[in-house]
């Protein structure tokens, strides 16, 4: 698998220098971003029409995110070089020409602008832990989430469509979410790094279906501490991601720097830190996704045996936070666990992201596997309780060649397209890492009002003086009825309401007569956030020649 690792590293340096100088006059505000308003007067220079212009910035942006780093800049400018040399401008444009012969675009009227500005600085791309645009990225914004309070950020402090989900997060969001204990409930409070984040994909399924076989597939490569045998070999969480070099990072170590998006696993307490590591290495592929690799799950008299910690807490964790989770299986190991079912109902509410691979598939003939992917579908009709099919690929996820001999040439023809789907899946996810943000952050906003919605009415069900305790138990006990009447109430889809089973639980350990009351204005923000602010960002940082 190829993600193309943008223009930089196949232009030569006379014109990344050029480019450098001409990035620093375009970035009006020293942010190290071409926002839509710079690119409308830097681009103009170059006298391409507004459509040519608008499908540069649509193939430039590939995030679209709305702004421009130092890579993006660079593959607009050559975009333009090759439009003004008379190309179409496509999405495959880029990576089927020739590096070595695009020119330098002619851009009117900058030689002057450049010849003003004599003393302005050459941009330099920071080279901060091996991921100079995730860095990048959060320096704008990374006081905002300083224990200390601040003052409203500006609007025109917001560069980018992260930015400003940052800033609704800290002034409308967040205030809802510690009144109603939403970080105990649900989940952690989100710091910088979680939306700086690049996307991850989770791996799943039981020992031996080829889950660290199908990541080294990909990488073309081992990665530190990845172990592969018939038996139970990853026994721990491992996030394999782009570094300076190759190391494994104990889980201790990683979940306390501030700039990885893990610091909400120190809730599971050292018992998990222990069975979690990080791997880092330089890697193209690794500076757009980040993998996550976990332990094989139980089966038979194995899972009888208790883990030390919350597997499934930690598996729902990373489902909120991953854009894909792959469910591997292989056509010997169909049988779904009662922990594995127990996962696989964790992942409820994240169904958008769930793919289910049949790996090794090559090691059954045509007829044994069109029986095997009848048996697969009808145990996961069972246990995912929906009445889509959920999409499955199969293939043989290696580095060995297809068995033929049990396939045959129509298998092989099968093999390779349905493996080049998956691929092609993969490589969509950076260009749909903003839009998955954007998802995220609306369905984290639904859960945070339903979430404050039920705690006030349990607020309010509590005697002011006498019966405290029995009330509250009665409440605990007949907490599915207290849904329905918070549903009626204030018209809730049934959908967004939580587990309440899981509910229960962490509801048991608390006080009911302690909570807040509903305070409609926090309400009425998150609202407002979800009515106008959400798409009026969505509207600023567009195609700015739409």
């Amino acid at each position: 698998m190829e993600i193309v690792n943008g223009p930089i590293s196949s232009c030569s340096k006379e014109h990344q220098k050029v480019y450098q100088q001409w990035f620093a006059v375009a970035d009006s505000d020293g942010d190290a971003r071409i926002t839509g308003n710079d690119a409308i007067k830097f681009f103009a220079m170059s006298n391409l029409s507004r459509s040519d212009l608008k499908q540069v910035w649509a193939l430039a942006d590939t995030k679209r995110q709305g702004y421009l780093g130092f890579k993006e800049f660079v593959a607009a400018m050559q975009l333009i070089s090759l439009a003004q040399a008379g190309h179409e401008l496509t999405s495959d444009l880029l990576s089927n020409a020739v590096m070595e012969d695009i020119q330098l675009p002619v851009m009117e009227g900058l030689d002057v602008l450049l010849a003003k500005k004599k003393s302005v600085k050459t941009y330099v791309e920071p080279e901060l832990n091996g991921s100079p645009s995730s860095q990048r990225q959060s320096l704008p914004t990374s006081s905002w989430f300083s224990s200390k309070p601040s003052k409203k950020v500006p609007l025109s402090a917001v560069t980018s469509i992260i930015d400003g989900l940052k800033r609704l997060y800290l002034e409308k969001l967040k205030p809802l979410e510690t009144t109603y204990r939403f970080h105990d409930f649900v989940s952690p409070p989100l710091t910088s790094s979680d939306f700086d984040a690049k996307p991850m994909v989770m791996l799943l399924g039981q020992y031996s279906t080829g889950k660290t076989t199908f990541i080294k597939h990909l990488l073309k490569c081992e990665y530190p501490g990845a172990h592969i045998g018939p038996e139970p070999t990853t026994d721990r969480f491992v996030v394999v991601m782009s570094g300076p070099d190759e190391r494994s990072i104990p889980g201790n170590t990683i979940a306390v720097q501030a700039d990885m998006p893990f610091s909400g696993l120190t809730n599971f307490g050292g018992a998990f830190l222990s069975k979690f590591q990080c791997s880092q290495l330089p890697h193209s592929l690794l500076e757009h996704i980040t993998f996550v690799d976990t332990p094989g799950v139980l089966s038979g008299e194995k899972q009888r045996t208790q883990r030390s910690y919350d597997f499934t807490g930690v598996i729902s964790w990373f489902a909120a936070k991953c854009d894909m989770i792959l469910l591997l299986f292989d056509p010997h190991k169909l049988d779904i666990s009662d922990e594995f079912k127990r996962v696989i109902a964790s992942l409820r509410g994240h169904d958008d992201k769930i793919r289910v691979v049949l790996n090794k598939a090559d090691q059954v003939d045509t007829q044994q596997l069109m029986r095997v992917y009848g048996a697969l579908m009808w145990s996961l009709g069972k246990v995912l309780n929906t009445p889509e099919v959920s999409r499955v690929y199969i293939g043989s996820f290696n580095d060995k060649p297809i068995n033929e001999d049990a396939v045959g040439p129509m298998g092989r023809d099968l093999f390779e397209k349905e493996q080049n789907d998956l691929l092609n899946d993969l490589k969509d996810i950076p260009k749909k890492a903003c839009d998955r943000r954007i998802n995220e952050f609306v369905k984290r906003a639904r859960a945070a009002k339903i979430h404050a919605y039920i705690i006030s009415h349990l607020k309010k069900e509590m005697p002011s003086m006498i019966g405290k305790a029995k009330t509250q138990q009665r409440l605990i006990d007949n907490l599915e009825d207290e849904f329905v009447k918070v549903q009626k109430e204030f018209h809730l889809p049934a959908g967004d309401f939580p587990y309440v089973e899981h509910f229960r639980e962490v509801l048991g350990g608390y006080s009911i007569d302690k909570f807040e009351k509903l305070k409609p204005k926090m309400i009425q923000a998150v609202d407002d956030m979800l009515g106008y602010d959400i798409p009026e960002l969505l509207k600023n940082f567009r195609n700015p020649y739409e």
